[in-house]
């Protein structure tokens, strides 16, 4: 490093003149991208949202309400205020604040204050006696201002001010994220509940017929084989329940500690919960590039991109001095008495350049460094916008056609049921056998477990479409 200390009217002009050139900031000016891809040029409808299913409305900040179940919007703020992954976004997003702020603070004028005593003996070369030995006493104050001459230090604020916009982004990931999974496993809880009843309504109808064909292999009417075969069904339908169960239980645990509490302090109203939550409206899902200024994973690798393109003017900065415009002032004295001597006092004041020799080529290596940094945050942010995309659409098209597959299941669950009742009777009255009547009752819990499956898959379907659309999140 080395350093020039400039003096006489030459050097102030040159001063002078570094900083009329301090309008000029180095490295290239940022500029929000287009959408990759030609998006923007393209109809902003998303392709699957033309289904019944969906409503081109813009979608609510409080997606979740839309269930209208108050104790689910507790639930939801009590995640909001506890989670552990939003506490560490929150802190996360601090440390980034607090970063712009001391670099903001740096750019200001920086100001010193100095002061010692020393002790020493005047030497008199071996010839006579020592003068004797003295007391040296010294204080001072100094300030000093970097002149911004080429926009480093902006630069460098604008870099901070982007990666705490982008921290800030990951703030609102994180709460999305943790929105969609409190109203998941809230789904999923209830969803099991549902599933539970179904099982144990199929188990309890396969019990009555059980009873049923005992009776008839007693009076005749049967074989023994119709009734190992209505044993045997009645076992495969009570294997059904320890599964259900252990899913309600898992769903309260992720509940309870989305929520910040331990796994076993979950909602206890929650373990009877047997309707799963629905929205009896087509979905509002908005269009496009509402998407793309919405999602907060777009909204970071924008941001990112911004950070990086503005390091390339950091880097660039290296290129040239660094101007500092500096003063001070101070006393040195024999004594503490004449410390404020006029003779004592003395004082500085002028402009410091320094440059560093001979690394330009590193300067340059970084800006290629830099450069490349801000390409592969461009590539980061076209990935970005068109995987949100691809996710919604996706959720779109398989939400559309598990409510599809769901109607279908539906009738196929209302026939059974006819079948089912009619072949009773028809067992009854001697029409039919009991091998006919154990294939209906097969027939019938097969097909509500169907739907009740479907059913919860279509809950699930329902949070995907939302966590997709990036709902959930206040700016």
């Amino acid at each position: 490093m080395t350093m020039k200390r400039l003096g006489t009217r030459g050097s102030w002009a040159f001063a002078g003149a570094l900083m009329l050139a301090g309008c000029a900031t180095v490295g290239p000016d940022y500029h929000a991208p287009p959408p990759p891809a030609g998006i923007a040029e393209k109809p902003t409808a998303f392709a699957e949202g033309n289904s019944p299913a969906f409503a081109a409305e813009p979608l609510p900040d409080r997606w979740w309400r839309l269930y209208a179940i108050p104790q689910l919007d507790a639930l939801v703020e009590e995640a909001i205020r506890a989670n552990t992954d939003l506490r560490i976004a929150a802190a996360n997003l601090e440390r980034a604040q607090a970063i712009v702020q001391e670099i903001r603070a740096s750019a200001h004028v920086q100001t010193s204050v100095n002061g010692g005593a020393s002790a020493g003996e005047t030497s008199n070369l071996g010839l006579g006696s020592p003068a004797g030995t003295h007391a040296t006493f010294d204080a001072g104050v100094g300030i000093s201002y970097e002149l911004d001459v080429v926009g480093r230090i902006r630069r460098t604020i604008e870099a901070a001010d982007a990666d705490a916009q982008a921290q800030a982004a990951a703030y609102d990931l994180a709460r999305t994220t943790v929105v969609a999974g409190v109203v998941g496993a809230y789904s999923d809880a209830c969803a099991a509940g549902a599933r539970l009843v179904v099982a144990r309504r199929s188990m309890e109808l396969q019990r009555q017929s059980l009873a049923l064909t005992d009776r008839g292999v007693r009076a005749g009417l049967y074989t023994p084989l119709d009734a190992m075969r209505s044993r045997a069904l009645l076992a495969q339908l009570e294997a059904a329940l320890p599964p259900l169960e252990a899913d309600r239980k898992a769903a309260l645990y992720s509940l309870a500690v989305l929520l910040g509490r331990a796994p076993e302090d979950y909602p206890p109203g929650l373990a009877s919960c047997q309707i799963i939550p629905t929205i009896d409206q087509p979905l509002p899902i908005g269009n496009g590039m509402a998407l793309i200024r919405r999602r907060p994973d777009i909204r970071q690798a924008e941001r990112q991109l911004a950070a990086a393109t503005a390091r390339m003017g950091v880097a660039t900065a290296e290129l040239y001095p660094s101007v500092s415009f500096g003063a001070s002032l101070g006393t040195t004295s024999r004594g503490v008495g004449n410390l404020f001597d006029s003779s004592a006092f003395r004082f500085s004041l002028g402009p410091l350049i320094s440059w560093t020799f001979p690394n330009r080529g590193v300067a340059r290596a970084r800006i290629v460094e830099a450069d490349a940094a801000s390409r592969g945050a461009l590539a980061a942010f076209d990935g970005s916008v068109l995987s949100a995309l691809r996710e919604v659409e996706t959720a779109l098209s398989t939400y559309a056609r598990d409510l599809e597959q769901n109607a279908k299941l539906k009738i196929a669950r209302d026939e059974n049921r006819k079948a089912f009742g009619l072949q009773t009777r028809m067992t009854r009255g001697g029409l039919g056998t009991g091998l006919d009547l154990l294939d209906a009752e097969r027939s019938l819990a097969a097909a509500e477990s169907a739907l009740a499956a479907s059913s919860a898959t279509i809950a699930n379907d329902r949070v995907r479409v939302f966590l997709a659309l990036g709902g959930g999140w206040e700016q």
